[in-house]
């Protein structure tokens, strides 16, 4: 679970320890990983934490091998890492452009590369999750990085699952509406919450359990055997509409 100490990743990592999974959280704040896999560990699960910078090929790797030693095998993998800006467009630096590169869509071409290869080379097959975002196309105004960071994770999402067919390793992605977090709070002022809200059928944001079923759902190997490449929207309807 890279990006486990998240609001809405966390929330899908209990969703799949109360499922029955053992759960790595691996995440760059150490403290928000431990708070996540302890909580797992309370309600009865089997989680660790990893602290990792998910946009570093050396931190993977050994967030891999912690894996495997641990669990012994790697059977799911979740790409959550992800950080957002308004910057207005004439304003973003190389520097901040960069940044939104690596941790949203660098950090899933390295997990995939790391994680991947084991599900791949295991002969056990395997579901890679990555997280997309309704942004990913038509793209929303005021995140232009993101944007774009989400479009090429819908394209190694798609990618991958061709390649990765003839091994069992199914690869889909959720492409979630508005879920308030960390990342986007700041952004979301009364004008673009109205605007979003006009824009969303269900006229509601999203609460980070409603997540849940859809990640259980892709990392089932039985009731998902036949999904990959698949961009599954969980977004009360925002993508159905247009005037």
């Amino acid at each position: 679970m890279i990006g486990g100490g998240g609001v809405l990743a966390g929330a899908m990592a209990s969703g799949f320890a109360d499922a029955g999974a053992d759960v790595a959280i691996v995440d760059l704040n150490g403290e928000n990983a431990e708070k996540r896999a302890a909580a797992i560990r309370e309600a009865g699960g089997r989680a660790i934490a990893i602290q990792a910078n998910a946009a570093s090929k050396d931190d993977l790797i050994r967030a891999r091998d912690t894996v495997l030693a641990e669990f012994g095998h790697v059977d799911i993998l979740l790409n959550a890492a992800g950080i957002n800006s308004g910057t207005p467009f004439f304003e973003i630096t190389e520097e901040e452009w960069q940044r939104i590169l690596d941790v949203n869509l660098k950090s899933v071409f390295l997990a995939c590369q790391v994680f991947g290869k084991v599900m791949v080379e295991s002969g056990r097959g395997g579901s890679v999750i990555n997280i997309s975002s309704v942004s990913s196309g038509p793209p929303l105004s005021k995140v232009f990085t993101y944007s774009i960071t989400k479009a090429g994770v819908n394209q190694i999402t798609q990618f991958l699952a061709r390649e990765w067919a003839p091994y069992k390793v199914r690869v889909n992605a959720i492409i979630p509406g508005f879920f308030p977090a960390e990342q986007n709070r700041k952004l979301l002022t009364p004008e673009r919450t109205a605007s979003i809200m006009n824009h969303t059928p269900m006229c509601r944001f999203g609460e980070p359990r409603e997540l849940v079923g859809a990640a259980v759902y892709l990392a089932s190997k039985n009731a998902a055997s036949f999904v990959t490449g698949t961009l599954l929207r969980v977004d009360g309807g925002f993508m159905a509409m247009s005037i």
